[in-house]
C-alpha cells in the first residue's frame, strides 16, 4: 500500500514535460529524484511496455516520452505500475466466525468501488494538466 511507484513514475514522465525532446539518461533522472539510477530504470522498463516511454541504448541514449503529454492519462500512469489496492491487503479470517466467514467480499466490493473511483479521478487528468503548474 505505502509504495512509491506511481510517484516514481509520475516524476520520470514530468521530467520528460519540461526537457520535451531530450533524451533523458537514468542517472540524469535519479538525481532529480535522489534515488539509486536502478530504481529509475526498472520504472523506465515498465513504462516502456505500455507505451508511455520510449528508449534508446548506448551512447547519446536515454527516454523520452513516447506520446504527448496531453494524450498520457494520469490512470495510464497508475495502471502500469499498480500491484495491489489502495487499500492495502486483506487479512486471512478464521473461517468458523460469522465475521470472518464473510468479510474478505464486503472488502472486495469496497476495495473495487475506491478504486475504481481514483482511477476514474486519474483519468480525468492529463499529465500536461498535472505538469503546469510545477515550475
Amino acid at each position: 500500500m505505502n509504495n512509491v511507484r506511481f510517484a516514481t513514475a509520475l516524476h520520470i514522465l514530468t521530467l520528460h514535460y519540461y526537457v520535451k525532446d531530450e533524451m533523458l539518461t537514468s542517472e540524469f533522472i535519479a538525481g532529480s529524484m535522489n534515488v539509486n539510477a536502478a530504481v529509475v530504470r526498472k520504472e523506465i522498463s515498465n513504462l516502456r511496455k505500455v507505451g508511455l516511454i520510449t528508449t534508446k541504448e548506448g551512447k547519446g541514449g536515454g527516454t523520452l516520452l513516447a506520446k504527448p503529454a496531453k494524450d498520457i492519462r494520469l490512470s495510464d500512469v497508475y495502471n502500469a505500475v499498480r500491484q495491489t489496492s489502495p487499500l492495502g491487503k486483506k487479512n486471512v479470517p478464521n473461517p468458523d466466525c460469522p465475521v470472518g466467514k464473510q468479510i474478505n467480499v464486503e472488502l472486495d466490493v469496497l476495495y473495487n468501488k475506491a478504486e475504481d473511483a481514483m482511477v476514474s479521478r486519474l483519468a480525468a487528468v492529463t499529465l500536461e494538466a498535472f505538469c503546469k503548474p510545477i515550475k
